[in-house]
């Protein structure tokens, strides 16, 4: 059975979402997807969800 994990980011920059994909796949969390929450006057997102699963059997008691 899979297990998820979100982390939410509040500065939307590409050594950010560099970090957080490095830090979780280090711990050995499988990337499953992002999703970005827009401003109304701007292009650039406000906050980003990074979504990771693994398999609950990998986690340590």
């Amino acid at each position: 059975m899979p297990i998820y994990k979100v982390v939410e980011i509040n500065t939307v920059t590409e050594d950010v979402l560099e970090e957080i994909l490095n830090e979780w796949t280090a711990k050995g969390w499988r990337f499953d997807g992002m999703q970005f929450a827009m401003r109304d006057a701007s292009r650039r997102p406000a906050m980003a969800f990074v979504f990771f699963t693994r398999e609950e059997r990998e986690v340590a008691p």
